[in-house]
């Protein structure tokens, strides 16, 4: 993703721009004040995404109801019939990409039940926290909140980029380069979650046609016909419960957790390639707001920045 800016412009108002403005406030050029507070101001959100398994707890809970409401749950306990739709989704899954693919999808599902994700405008105002404290006193003074950085590690290598003193078209590709490999990876784990709820219900339905075909061989005896009838509709409700209620919601939730995960890195890329740049804290948060969702878009330098004489 590309991050357009005036560069030269914005070049020519660095450094006098961040002298007058830390004049103005009555700030020394050297104060780390400004780079102590980034690295605090993000929190993260989530932990056990009670949401997903609210969800998957109420779906089981009302299956289970219309089981024993009609019936005996015993009843809808089939060994064969689970091997077949498990192992057979799983053997199938498999074929369709590798044993890798498999394992790093069934991580990542088991990851968005503890999900925890960055808020992108406490995010933003991050990144203009520590593009102001660059502004006044030089990228170099970011040197001072690495180590508080150290629990987003997408942050905590932008802004060793920038110490490091790359070009900003450097940093720039580096990071991009990183964000769309994370979303790569975990497309392909959404796509490995969507395939297993396709097929999941066929395995169900092989399992059933497999039933019948016992069940007709033994038409000789009218009794065994109806038990064998269920057995055999049986893997068709463990496939379509397995597909349906299990794998297809998970295959969504971690496309979910890439999209936040992306959005969160696009605007760390952004802010370090400006900061990089020397441009104007004001400018970036244009830039931080055209990627923002309309309900996460920040107004810092309007509401929340420290005015002078305040």
């Amino acid at each position: 993703m590309a991050v357009s800016s005036d560069t030269g412009a914005a070049r020519a108002k660095s450094a006098p721009g961040g002298g007058t403005r830390a004049a103005a406030q009555g700030e020394p050029a050297s104060a780390p004040t400004g780079a102590t507070a980034p690295g605090r101001s993000v929190r993260l959100r989530g932990g056990l995404d009670v949401a997903t398994l609210v969800g998957l707890a109420a779906a089981a809970g009302v299956i289970l109801i219309a089981i024993t409401t009609g019936g005996s749950a015993r009843a809808f306990l089939d060994p064969p019939s689970l091997l077949i739709v498990l192992g057979g989704t799983l053997a199938v899954t498999t074929a369709s990409f590798s044993l890798g693919d498999v394992a790093v999808a069934w991580k990542n599902a088991a990851a968005v039940l503890v999900h925890q994700t960055l808020d992108p405008k406490g995010v933003a105002r991050q990144v203009l926290l520590l593009a102001e404290a660059a502004r006044r006193a030089g990228p170099e003074t970011l040197r001072n909140v690495l180590p508080e950085l150290r629990g987003e590690p997408f942050l905590y290598r932008s802004v060793t980029l920038i110490t490091e003193g790359l070009p900003p078209d450097a940093i720039e590709r580096m990071l991009t380069g990183e964000v769309e490999a994370t979303v790569g990876g975990h497309g392909k784990s959404a796509g490995v979650l969507r395939r297993a709820s396709e097929v999941a219900p066929a395995m169900g339905l092989i399992g059933t046609l497999v039933g019948l075909v016992q069940m007709l061989g033994s038409l000789s005896d009218p009794s065994a016909i109806g038990p064998a009838m269920a057995l055999a509709l049986l893997t068709t409700f463990y496939g379509a419960v397995l597909g349906n209620v299990v794998l297809s919601p998970l295959a969504a939730k971690v496309e979910r957790a890439a999209e936040e995960d992306a959005l969160v890195k696009t605007l760390y890329t952004i802010g370090a390639v400006s900061i990089a740049r020397q441009e104007n804290p004001r400018r970036l948060e244009m830039l931080l707001n055209a990627v923002l969702p309309p309900g996460k878009r920040i107004q810092y330098f309007d509401r929340e920045a420290p005015r002078v004489g305040a």
